[in-house]
């Protein structure tokens, strides 16, 4: 009887064995790989969203000097129309200088609302490239996460299958 036993345990310890190493190469083949290559893909497109972010983050630098640049030249500008203002009110009578300094100031006045209008252009340009960035790159990582809760679905599913046959 002991030895029954004994025959008894060494064959359920084989099968279990036998059952747990199938058991383990059912889910490297179905479940392991499948989920490694996601986690990668998803690693992947969370690296190319970093350095779209950067590329981003770079053209906002870009623009910003651009933008102080062209700030630069217009107060330049301006401070050069001063001094011609300047000039034609020492030369011409009280009158022509009253309308000088009035003609100066227009001018002033104008490039100033320039350089605002072509800042806010600027600005509104550059808001609208990140949010259109930011649109793609959540498109993106939303359409990829519901197709790897499909595939996940469909691999459980299978898997579920096959261990209610057995």
């Amino acid at each position: 009887m002991e030895k029954l036993i004994e025959e008894f345990s060494i064959g359920l310890f084989f099968w279990q064995t036998v059952i747990f190493l199938l058991l383990i190469w059912l889910l490297k083949k179905y479940a392991w790989t499948p989920i490694l290559n996601t986690i990668n893909d998803r690693e992947e497109g969370i690296k190319n969203a970093l350095e779209s972010a950067e590329k981003a983050r770079e053209e906002i630098k870009t623009l910003k000097a651009s933008n102080d640049k062209v700030l630069k030249e217009a107060k330049i500008e301006r401070d050069n129309i001063l001094k011609e203002a300047n000039n034609l009110k020492k030369s011409i009578l009280e009158e022509a200088k009253t309308e000088a300094k009035t003609e100066a100031q227009k001018i002033i006045d104008n490039a100033n609302d320039s350089i605002k209008n072509e800042k806010e252009a600027a600005v509104s340009e550059i808001k609208k490239q990140v949010a259109t960035l930011s649109i793609e790159i959540a498109e993106k990582l939303i359409k990829e996460k519901l197709s790897d809760d499909d595939k996940q679905m469909k691999i459980v599913k299978e898997l579920i299958k096959d261990v209610k046959l057995k």
